[in-house]
Order: structure tokens, then sequence, then C-alpha cells
């Protein structure tokens, strides 16, 4: 749609189809995959088309707090720089949103800020579907995609004259969802370059953070150089996410397991290790030859609980009833371990559930790291377990 008269026509048309879909009629026309499964959803969370959902603002010191524990905050001003410079962002917002859906920065015309105060589309209002219904902010959230939505395929009737366009942006350290993207501006004034607009900002805004991330790695790698040039023996310094800043003695990839305190995690090239807090990351280096992790497995206890000893610390974890099953198993296996198959078979009482084993694992070894090693499954080298029953 690109001709004033074509969106005229399909705002006439998108109007005709809500209404015959929230009154319960068979509309002409179905919605969109996309707005029909949103609809669905907010039908489903009692959201009134006619009422002003969920419009309370968080306090103006909150919304400054989580300005400022944002990653979004490294990379506001380059998503602005791109999104306002187009010839007609003097028509549009441009909104970022943090991952809860909350309104963190807005920019833009004066007049459409106008509107859409009227709107109560302000920063710190809460913007996802479950507050206001099929937007493309909540959309986008709920989705997990991008979403372009135009006139009357928002859910809300006082969100009918309004376009919205919105992207997931991510962190792309580890993958976490960061916020929201977004243009919005009347529905009469959208052009077809804005969501190539948001999806250039959207990636622009993630190499930034990439390049912020590799200038701490820089940073920690310097900060180790004293380290590493008195130190003996093979280790590696890592970030908080396991991205490798600096290695001696060991060939690795980019990133190993994320370290976590007093607990130990299994290198390639360096075996058992129990990482050493930096600051800013972390030493990663064998354990001392000969050093054991004690387990213990207690199935008293609902949950069962499994503390490990031999590190600087004790530590528990809470395991359900299929993961303390597992844990007993491998005790059972010894060095030798097992294969996916032989644990379907003693979970399941077939091979059939071969990946539901692995998958089990893999959650398990988010939480246990080195205490499992795979290939085949195994406690890890350096780990006694007892069970008590």
């Amino acid at each position: 749609m690109t001709a004033p008269t074509d969106l005229v026509t399909r705002a006439r048309d998108l109007v005709r189809i809500h209404d015959a879909v929230l009154s319960g009629g068979a509309p002409q026309e179905r919605p969109r995959p996309v707005v029909a499964r949103s609809w669905n959803r907010v039908l489903g969370l009692g959201i009134d088309p006619d009422g002003r959902n969920g419009r309370d603002p968080l306090a103006p010191f909150e919304v400054d707090e989580r300005r400022r524990t944002s990653r979004l905050a490294l990379v506001i001003d380059e998503i602005r720089e791109l999104l306002l410079s187009a010839a007609d962002a003097s028509n549009y917002l441009v909104v970022v949103a943090d991952a809860d859906g909350i309104v963190l920065w807005r920019s833009g015309s004066p007049r459409v800020k106008r509107q859409a105060d009227n709107l109560g589309f302000a920063e710190g209002a809460v913007w996802t579907e479950g507050a206001v219904g099929t937007n493309a902010i909540g959309t986008a959230l709920a989705e997990s995609a991008p979403v372009q939505l135009f006139s009357a395929e928002h859910f809300e009737n006082a969100q009918v004259p309004w376009y919205c366009t919105a992207s997931p942006i991510h962190d792309p350290i580890d993958g976490t969802l960061l916020g929201i993207v977004d243009v919005s501006g009347p529905a009469l004034t959208l052009h077809p370059a804005i969501e190539a607009l948001v999806t250039a900002s959207v990636r622009l805004a993630e190499a930034r953070l990439w390049r912020h991330h590799e200038e701490g790695l820089e940073l920690l790698r310097r900060t180790a150089e004293p380290l590493l040039s008195g130190a003996n023996g093979p280790l590696l310094v890592v970030d908080d996410h396991g991205w490798v800043a600096a290695h001696q003695g060991v060939a690795v990839r980019d990133r190993v397991e994320a370290p976590r305190a007093d607990r130990a995690l299994a290198v390639p090239g360096l075996g058992l290790c129990l990482p050493e807090r930096l600051r800013g990351g972390w030493l990663i280096r064998p354990s001392a030859e000969g050093h054991v992790l004690h387990a213990t497995l207690d199935l008293r206890t609902s949950p069962a609980m499994l503390e490990v000893t031999g590190g600087d610390a004790p530590w528990r974890v809470a395991l359900t009833p299929r993961h303390a099953e597992i844990v007993a198993a491998l005790g059972a296996a010894g060095r030798v371990g097992v294969t996916a198959a032989a644990l379907s078979h003693r979970l399941y009482g077939d091979g059939e559930h071969q990946v539901t084993v692995r998958a089990e694992v893999s959650r398990m070894r988010r939480a246990l790291g080195a205490l499992l090693a795979t290939n085949p499954y195994r406690l890890g080298a350096g780990v006694e377990l007892k069970v008590v029953e």
C-alpha cells in the first residue's frame, strides 16, 4: 500500500473485519494469522475493546532506574539517530520498551506525541497485550517476532487510528531479549519503508552491543595481563557469560560454559575446573591433581537435594524427581556411563524416549555443570556420589 487511497480503503476494510469478529459475526475476510492469534489471546484475557485498559504508568524514578540498568541505554542514541533521520520522521514516534513491555524512551514529532499522550502511550506505560490489547510492542513480545499492525488490526478502538511497527532486540552476548524497538504514527501516514527502517535499527543496535562486548573483553584481557605473565600452566580468562578474553596453554573456542561461584565446570583441554573470581571476569584453571568433589543425593526430602562439597564452599541444588532419578542412575553406572538409549529404558521402560533424555540431561547440565559428563552420560571426572535413600 503506497497511495493514500490504498491506506484509506484498507483501513475501512479492517474496521469491518474488526467489528464483525468482536460482535461474534463472520467477517468477509479473515484477519491475518498474527492478528487472529493476538485477538484470541486478548479476548481470553478479558480486555475491553472500548475501554482504557492498564494505562497507569510507572513513577518517573522507576523509569529512570530501568533506563539506568538496561543495556539498551548503550544503543538508544544509535536507534534514535537512524530512525529520526528519515525524511518522514515528522509524522511518527520512535519508542523503545524493555522486555516487560514498559516504555522507557519516546522521541519524535511533538504533534504525534500529543496524540500519543491522549492515548496513554507515554514513558512508563505498560504496553503489553495483557495491558492494552493487540499492539505491535505487546504482540512482538508475545510472538517473539517483528510485527506491523495497521489501523483496526489493533484490538482497542482507541488505537485504530494508528499504525505501529515493532521488532524485538536481543543481546548478542547470550541471546537475552532486551526489549522492543517501535515506530508508531497516524495510520494514514504509514510509509512502506518503515518496516525496513525498524529492522535496520535493530541490526545496528545489536552490532553496537557486540562491539561494546568486545571492548569489555579487551579491558578484561588488559586487566589479566599481569596474572598471565606470572602464571604457569594452562588457564583461561573469561567474562561472566563464558566468553574467552585470554587463554594460555590451551586451545579453546570463543566461549565456554558460564562460570558460577564455587561450582565446578568442565572445559575441554583443562578438565575439571573451579572458577576463581577476577575483577570483571573469571580465572579458570585445572583443579589440583586428585581434587575430588563429594556429592550427596538425599532422596528423603521433597524435592530431592544434591549437596556438593570439595570446593571453596559447599552448595546445594533442589532436583525434580526425574532429575534425581537420572543422577542416581549415573552414579550406579560408574565411570563407564550409560547411553541415551539405556537411560531411556531405565526411566521410561523403552528406548523410544532418547530425545527426551537428551533434553533432560541438557537442562541438568545448566544447573550442575561439570558434575555431569556426556558421550556417554556419566558423572564428571573427580566427582564421587553418595545416594541417601
